[in-house]
C-alpha cells in the first residue's frame, strides 16, 4: 500500500469513529426523559447512593427537573432536540473531508474549532445554569477527546497535502482531483 493510500485510509477511519461519536451523542439527547430514568435505575442497583452521593444527588435533580418540563412544558424539551438534529448535520458535513480529505480540510479545523469552544462555553455557562464543576469537567471531556481524531485527521490530510504538492513538477499545473 502506498503512503498515500494508508494515510487517505487512517483519515477515514479516525473520520468514521468521530462521525459515529457524533451521531451517538446526538441520538441520545432525543431520549432524555427516559435515558436519566434508567441511569438513575441503574446506578441505585450498582449501590451509587452509598459510594457517590453526590452523583446520585445530581441525577435526581436533573431527572426531577427533566420530569417536571415533561409533564408540565414539553416544548422546553424540543430544544435538545434541536441539539441532537445539530449533532446529526454536523457529522453530514463530515462526509466532505471522508470524500475529498485536502479539499474539505477546512471542516475538521472547524470541528477543531469547536471541539475547543466546548471548554469556554462549560466554564461560562456551567456555573451560569447552576452546573456542578466536575460535570462541566465531563463537559468539557467531550471537547477534548473529540479534538483528538480531528487532530489525527488533520495530520494526515496536510501530509497528503503535502505528497500531492511534492508529486507536482515546478511550474506545473496540480492535477484535478
Amino acid at each position: 500500500m502506498s503512503e498515500r493510500a494508508a494515510l487517505l485510509k487512517g483519515a477515514r477511519v479516525w473520520l468514521a469513529f468521530f462521525v459515529v461519536c457524533l451521531v451517538l451523542s446526538g441520538i441520545t439527547a432525543f431520549p432524555l426523559v427516559h435515558e436519566l430514568r434508567w441511569a438513575e435505575e441503574v446506578l441505585r442497583s450498582l449501590g451509587a447512593p452509598d459510594h457517590l452521593p453526590g452523583l446520585m444527588e445530581w441525577i435526581e435533580r436533573v431527572r426531577d427537573g427533566l420530569d417536571t418540563a415533561d409533564a408540565d412544558h414539553p416544548f422546553l424539551l424540543y430544544g435538545t432536540d434541536w441539539l441532537a438534529f445539530a449533532h446529526l448535520v454536523i457529522a453530514v458535513a463530515f462526509l466532505g473531508p471522508y470524500r475529498d480529505p485536502v479539499r474539505n480540510v477546512w471542516v475538521v479545523e472547524f470541528g477543531l474549532i469547536a471541539c475547543a469552544g466546548v471548554v469556554p462555553l462549560a466554564l461560562i455557562c456551567g456555573p451560569i445554569r447552576g452546573i456542578p464543576f466536575w460535570w462541566s469537567v465531563i463537559d468539557m471531556a467531550f471537547g477534548v477527546f473529540g479534538a483528538v481524531p480531528l487532530y489525527v485527521v488533520r495530520k494526515r490530510i496536510k501530509r497528503l497535502e503535502a505528497l500531492a504538492e511534492a508529486a507536482v513538477p515546478a511550474g506545473a499545473a496540480a492535477p484535478a482531483p
